[in-house]
């Protein structure tokens, strides 16, 4: 099996990543209402290129990672955080996931961080599953922060040092 390849992203992934997380949807891991069209573009001013990994497998764009600052406090600027992750359905299983994870840290460190944190949605037990394996630890529960389709979930918190 090919490694995913991992990259910077560019401004032209724009339209692909869009397209990325609308496919990717789920009340599995998202918060936000279910992307309609006209679809916002991927980048802003939270997100930019610079902040998006992007995974390939044979040439085409399977996945990300985005990789921010939990605040903007000067004080906070050595913890960075990953603020998405999201793999294609027919690339799961191929060690994407866990390559933009490890890509992620390296980047955070490559960036001068201390630390990487990352919220995961308490039912999302194969997320949860995969940060631990990659040196995630529950630092912290929100019982039942969040409202999806009528069911109550937890936001957890999870972080490592680097």
């Amino acid at each position: 099996m090919p490694e995913p390849y991992i990259r910077i992203a560019l401004p032209e992934d724009d339209q692909e990543l869009t397209l990325l997380d609308k496919a990717t949807w789920s009340t599995l891991h998202a918060v936000v209402p279910e992307p309609q069209p006209p679809y916002d573009p991927f980048f802003g001013d939270r997100h930019t290129p610079e902040d998006t990994l992007v995974a390939e497998l044979g040439g085409r764009v399977v996945g990300y990672v985005l990789l921010g600052f939990p605040t903007p406090l000067a004080a906070n600027a050595h913890v960075r955080q990953i603020q998405g992750l999201a793999v294609h359905d027919d690339a799961r299983g191929k060690g994407v996931g866990r390559a933009l994870i490890r890509a992620a840290v390296e980047q955070a460190r490559a960036r001068g961080a201390r630390r990487i944190t990352l919220r995961v949605l308490g039912h999302n037990t194969p997320a949860r599953r995969l940060y631990e394996s990659e040196g995630f630890v529950v630092e912290g529960v929100l019982p039942e922060e969040f409202l999806l389709r009528g069911k109550y979930a937890d936001d957890v918190f999870m972080g490592r040092s680097l």
